[in-house]
């Protein structure tokens, strides 16, 4: 059985002896009895273990080192002693996997940067095994949010000839042998010679070919792997990360806020009701304070305000900034941390400067600005990025050209606006920025399993 059940019934398990499997946190052994911290991964909690010498092999029982793998059969009795309810008396131990000496996760305190260089390792300690126990379960909130809401899963292309974030931030995929690359008459690689005939990237998005789907079933969304070039070392940034990206359709600019609003204390209360302990640790060790936090953003009304306003704001604070705010450029973390602490609370921040933009937004009336909104929440800065997107086919196509955009192949993008084209929206959610928002981690490459980060592609 596992040791989640056991716990969630524990008072109907009281005095029957039970058959557990798992992996030793702890073995701390004295002359006439031992205790063992016995863990399977199932539940956060760990069931302490009780052996003593009444047992015929409790002397091989208490040279069972740390990280061993066993089966242990015993009784499940009130505890005697402090910090649980209830413990086992053993009545037998095999030893399943042993553990050397050596073994990296020993029963003390290790720093995160050590424990990213044995990342195989780290879901066994109490953080990691909180923080990827609430990656899962805010996974299953994001598909049991859109599932209810009548949304289909669709699977974005991994491989794309299409550009939607620009291709200097995109992978580019060949079969070509990098030390003997076809060339054409302009002396440039032939990629007509390639395995598909063209230049084609690894995705940095899954939106483009999700509006094409939004168009025919009005809602759906993606949840999956996506990945990005940029070179860049900070807390918040990887080079593989997970997106979710709905997009919908008859749906303008409120309309997706209130729908990213919705969607974020769904899945905050999910995991709230579903990981308590893992909350309960993260608010002890982590980020104290977090519950509360988290609480105060299910109870909030998000404020929306446009950018122009954003950064009047931030002129007329009483601040000296490093990065001074400027209309019609973008705002930097400082900012973003005082806006949202100036409303106490999360923040949509609407209607951006069209040059700092992307091609596919809405232009507003004032062709100055589009209809594109970032969610900044306290302590995290940006969590979600959206906008309506351009339904004018005329409109796209002229700032394409601007942009000096290659749409030549991709009419199966633009006809949208052509082929029975209505107003839509969509928005980007980065699944490790909310995770460390949920955990209160300060790094991506503590709420990915195997960080891929510059100068860093281990395992």
């Amino acid at each position: 059985m596992d040791v989640k059940d056991l716990f969630e019934s524990i008072k109907k398990f009281e005095g029957k002896e039970v058959t557990l499997e798992g992996w030793v946190r702890n073995n701390r052994n004295q002359s006439n009895f031992g205790f063992v911290d016995f863990n399977d991964g199932t539940y956060f909690k760990s069931l302490q273990l009780v052996y003593d010498k009444e047992l015929k092999d409790f002397d091989n029982i208490s040279k069972i080192r740390v990280g061993s793998a066993i089966r242990v059969k015993g009784k499940i009795v009130k505890s005697e002693g402090s910090g649980q309810s209830h413990e086992m008396k053993v009545s037998s131990v095999e030893l399943l996997g042993d553990s050397p000496e050596d073994y990296p996760i020993q029963p003390k305190r290790h720093t995160r940067e050590f424990l990213r260089e044995v990342a195989y390792l780290r879901p066994r300690t109490n953080l990691f095994n909180a923080v990827f126990r609430v990656r899962s379960v805010a996974a299953q909130a994001i598909h049991e949010y859109f599932q209810s809401h009548n949304y289909v899963y669709f699977h974005s292309p991994i491989i794309t000839a299409a550009d939607c974030e620009g291709s200097d931030q995109m992978f580019k995929l060949t079969t070509f042998d990098l030390n003997n690359v076809p060339k054409d008459e302009k002396g440039n690689a032939d990629f007509k010679k390639d395995l598909f005939g063209k230049k084609v990237y690894i995705t940095g998005s899954g939106q483009l070919h999700g509006e094409t789907y939004a168009l025919a079933y009005k809602k759906i969304y993606t949840f999956g792997p996506t990945l990005r070039t940029e070179k860049s070392n900070t807390k918040t940034h990887a080079n593989e990360f997970w997106m979710i990206e709905p997009e919908v359709a008859f749906c303008d600019l409120n309309g997706i806020m209130n729908i990213e609003e919705e969607m974020l204390k769904f899945v905050i209360k999910y995991v709230m009701d579903k990981c308590p302990l893992e909350m309960e640790f993260f608010d002890k060790f982590v980020e104290k304070g977090i519950i509360e936090k988290l609480n105060k953003v299910l109870n909030s009304k998000f404020v929306r305000i446009t950018h122009h306003d954003a950064i009047t704001l931030l002129k007329e604070a009483n601040v000296k900034w490093e990065f001074e705010p400027e209309y019609g450029e973008d705002i930097a973390k400082e900012h973003e941390k005082y806006i949202t602490e100036h409303f106490n609370g999360p923040v949509f921040i609407t209607d951006w400067p069209k040059d700092i933009k992307a091609y596919y937004m809405k232009l507003n009336p004032d062709n100055e600005t589009v209809a594109a909104v970032d969610l900044e929440v306290p302590g995290s800065g940006e969590l979600m990025g959206g906008s309506q997107r351009e339904d004018d086919y005329d409109k796209l196509i002229n700032r394409m050209k601007e942009l000096n955009i290659d749409y030549s192949e991709m009419d199966w993008y633009t006809n949208l606006r052509r082929f029975g084209g209505c107003y839509h929206s969509g928005f980007g959610l980065g699944f490790e920025r909310l995770i460390m928002y949920l955990t209160g981690i300060e790094n991506i490459r503590d709420v990915i399993p195997y960080p891929r980060t510059p100068n860093n592609c281990d395992y």
